[in-house]
């Protein structure tokens, strides 16, 4: 439906007929369509000069499956009954095609068709109803065609035209009507439902199976890379064994190898409720595995991997966790009917379920290391920011799927906007190059112009001035439906070849660009332990050949060098709790300060809140939007503060200064083993500075000073505000008495009831907030601890291997003394082979690399 095409006149008519002042905010479309309802239903009803009591019944009937029992759209029905019959609006074509105008083709089609449902609800069509319907249909330039098979669904006669039966089919898809209400989808569906098919008489062939084939190969190339990783485990494993080398070298060389082994692809999928996102995993499955309908469906994240045999986990928000039946998993997985299409956000709220964890032996995309994360709607979600903090938290892709009839709404281009800033960690100027986005539905838009202007919009905005993604193939047209008919068929289409080129656009970036990534890290850890081990081999031959002497007072000098290096450690960990609870003091006092301005600021950003909902006639729908978008720029503001002032100043000031000191501090270390070693020809200084720099890379590829943690965003995560318990009904209880006061006297402020509605928004939400800043205090101090901590860590774990290397020469030394020049030779010769066995290894590695 396109709003801006309903007239002022059309405007002027609605106000008449509701007996309000609407203003053009009002009109929205479930407004405006239920009002052409009701006129062509009227219409049907009144053609004959005379109304029967069952015909009154039948026109309720029709019209009641669209509002639950005492709600403002069952109202708005008695006012528009009312207001239709005394205006006799379904007489003047005139009238009911200004009301007509904005409706698209299916939404004319889908008017028309209940229109025929209700006249043919005893069987039979009267003649004057069929006239009129006519008379409506050809005014709104709905292929006549189109009519004659109606008529003949509803009043169950055969010879039906199967083509222009598809044509319908396709017209009526029920995604065409998100734009309206959920109660609208529903109700297409069940029409839908109730047309007959034609009969697929073509042979099925064999299913069409979706390979990874690049996945797969970067699947077996880790293998080979875990498998080297075992064997140069056990080649130090027994260096240890036999006293050559420390036992951390091959704790440390099985750390990298577990890491190998749990690294996975992380593949969140995201939208609004009803985009199909259900449909695309299913097709990117292969497999019917997430429960599909057309109206909202999924209420909680669902994680889809691989395991050796079915199991379905549900984790529960008080940290409980239990194995369910897979029979069951459908319907944990699935929110209720009802709460679909009435209070979305009620249900959602009260969910106990954090995630269900689907493992399975048999998907092929799963099987070839990928994790797929399904998100719910986030659209009516109350716990959006939550979701999608957990959704994005170490995510390698991430697809936002889009509907073609209705593509990029104001909610989801905000959406789209705040999912490129968290992925990359508070940066708002900057496009995401992990960022997928994917419009579905694309067989329901009928003509090349239409596609084209379907392609143009999308890519105007993602690609446009302020890019939202950067990389080549990240935007994709498809329709997972079909798709997913193609793949069962075996049917080889437009549709399967569309939806193939966008699994291999996945697939090359998954593997190319973030695997390589992720194997170039693994691969250089370990061929800085091979560097380490080589050197300390050869250090335990130089030992064993005497050119290694250690004198007891060199004994004694290396036992205070340890405990000197010991005393270091020590300081590092007591200049770190100082620095930490520094910047802890600080942050506390910058984040009271921000907090002082919020409420200026909030009120600012409040005045760009937008919702296409009325206050009278969707109030629940309209402040779920302004609670997300209260939600959406308080955690904007924090991330703003998280990053401008709490990484950019405080903690690059106090990070700088442990860092200068753990540098300060290894240096020594490592100068005075320097010294040392000149004195007993030992190499250890250089196997030491290995390790320092190796921690060095490691903390910068957190970012430096915390920057690729998000740490704006992580804060955000700690707010506790609008769950969406009662929230809603608190606020409609405050704006009840207004707008009940100027209801039926023509008189709505709808503007005034917008502004109510939001400062009640702002008022309960900052007193949510209040509760909540102790939450996101405790969430700063575990940053705080995180961040301080692992550089305390990795300068502790170097100070121990210097300490280790040193412990280890000692022992060296004393078991040397004890054997003969015969047991000498013979582990020299060992020492050698080990070495060897190494060194091919290298070439191993390399090869891996390339």
């Amino acid at each position: 439906m396109d709003t801006s095409l309903i007239s002022s006149e059309a405007r002027d008519l609605l106000s008449s007929i509701t007996g309000q002042k609407l203003s053009q905010r009002d009109l929205t479309p479930p407004v405006i369509f239920l009002a052409n309802l009701v006129t062509v239903l009227i219409g049907v009803m009144f053609v004959d000069g005379t109304v029967a009591e069952e015909e009154k019944h039948r026109l309720l009937t029709t019209l009641y499956r669209f509002s639950p029992p005492d709600s403002d759209v069952r109202r708005l029905t008695h006012l528009m009954i009312k207001g239709i019959r005394e205006n006799q609006v379904y007489k003047k074509i005139n009238d009911l095609l200004k009301l007509a105008s904005p409706l698209s083709i299916s939404e004319k089609l889908l008017l028309i068709s209940f229109g025929y449902e209700m006249s043919a609800a005893d069987g039979e069509i009267d003649l004057r109803e069929k006239k009129y319907l006519e008379i409506v249909a050809k005014n709104l330039d709905i292929n006549p065609l189109y009519l004659t098979v109606l008529e003949r669904v509803f009043t169950h006669q055969e010879n039906v035209n199967f083509n222009i039966l598809d044509e319908i089919h396709l017209l009526l898809h029920p995604a065409c009507f998100h734009s309206l209400d959920a109660v609208f989808v529903k109700a297409a569906s069940d029409l839908l439902a109730s047309l007959p098919t034609q009969s697929k008489d073509k042979a099925i062939q064999q299913q069409t199976i979706i390979s990874y084939g690049e996945l797969k190969k970067f699947q077996e190339e880790c293998q080979k890379l875990d498998a080297f990783c075992c064997e140069i485990f056990q080649i130090l494993q027994d260096c240890s064994a036999r006293g050559f080398l420390p036992i951390t070298f091959s704790e440390e060389l099985s750390e990298v190898s577990k890491k190998l082994q749990s690294q996975k692809f992380r593949l969140a999928v995201i939208g609004e409720f009803s985009q199909g996102k259900s449909t695309l995993l299913n097709a990117l499955l292969g497999q019917e595995i997430q429960p599909v309908r057309e109206i909202p469906c999924s209420g909680t994240v669902t994680v889809l991997k691989y395991g050796t045999q079915k199991r379905v986990i549900c984790r529960y928000k008080n940290g409980q966790e239990e194995e369910i039946p897979v029979e069951q998993y459908q319907h944990k997985a699935t929110i209720s009917e009802d709460a679909a299409l009435g209070c979305l956000g009620d249900e959602l709220a009260h969910l106990e379920i954090e995630e269900i964890v689907f493992e399975h032996p048999d998907l092929e995309l799963c099987s070839n290391g990928v994790e797929i994360i399904d998100s719910p709607g986030l659209n009516e979600h109350p716990d959006r920011t939550a979701i999608t903090q957990k959704l994005l938290k170490d995510t390698d892709a991430v697809i936002f799927l889009t509907n073609a009839t209705r593509s990029l709404t104001q909610g989801e281009r905000d959406l789209l906007l705040d999912l490129k800033t968290q992925l990359n960690g508070g940066k708002e100027n900057e496009p995401a190059h992990n960022l997928f986005v994917v419009c579905n539905f694309m067989d329901l838009v009928r003509t090349e112009k239409g596609r084209e202007q379907v392609q143009q919009r999308i890519e105007r905005f993602v690609k446009g001035q302020a890019p939202i993604v950067t990389g080549n193939s990240r935007i994709h047209f498809i329709s997972a439906q079909a798709a997913v008919d193609a793949i069962f068929t075996g049917n080889e289409d437009e549709y399967l070849k569309t939806f193939q080129d966008f699994t291999q656009s996945l697939e090359k970036f998954l593997t190319l660009e973030r695997g390589t990534l992720k194997t170039k890290r693994f691969t250089t850890e370990v061929q800085r332990l091979i560097q380490k081990s080589l050197d300390g081999l050869h250090q335990a031959e130089d030992t064993l050949n005497g050119k290694v002497k250690i004198s007891e007072a060199e004994k004694l000098k290396i036992l205070e060098q340890i405990g000197e290096a010991s005393g270091r450690d020590v300081r590092i960990r007591m200049l770190a709790n100082q620095m930490r609870e520094q910047a802890f003091e600080q942050a506390a006092e910058s984040l009271g300060e921000w907090c002082e301005e919020l409420g200026d600021r909030m009120v600012d950003n409040s005045q760009r809140w937008y919702s296409e909902h009325s206050p009278v006639w969707s109030q629940n729908k309209l402040i779920q939007d302004y609670i997300n978008q209260f939600v959406r720029d308080l955690s904007r503001e924090l991330d703003k503060w998280g990053n401008e002032q709490l990484k950019d100043i405080i903690l690059k000031e106090n990070l700088e200064i442990l860092n200068t000191n753990v540098d300060y501090e290894l240096d020594a270390i490592q100068a005075k083993f320097s010294n040392l070693e000149q004195q007993i020809q030992t190499n250890f200084s250089e196997q030491l500075k290995i390790s320092i720099d190796g921690i060095t890379d490691d903390f910068m590829g957190l970012g430096g000073i915390g920057g690729g943690l998000g740490i704006g965003g992580a804060l955000a995560a700690g707010l506790m505000v609008f769950t969406g318990v009662g929230l809603i009904a608190v606020i409609i209880t405050a704006v009840a008495t207004a707008i009940a006061s100027s209801f039926g006297l023509g008189m709505l402020d709808i503007d005034g009831l917008h502004e109510q509605v939001k400062q009640k928004v702002l008022e309960i939400g900052f007193q949510k907030f209040d509760e909540s800043i102790n939450n996101v205090i405790d969430r700063l101090d575990e940053i705080l601890h995180v961040l301080f901590d692992s550089r305390v860590e990795s300068a502790s774990r170097v100070i121990a291997q210097a300490i280790t290397l040193y412990e280890h020469l000692i022992e060296q030394q004393e078991r040397v003394h004890q054997e003969t020049l015969e047991q000498r030779d013979i582990e020299k010769a060992w020492i050698y082979e080990k070495r060897q066995e190494i060194e091919r290894s290298v070439s191993t590695i390399e090869y891996l690399l390339d």
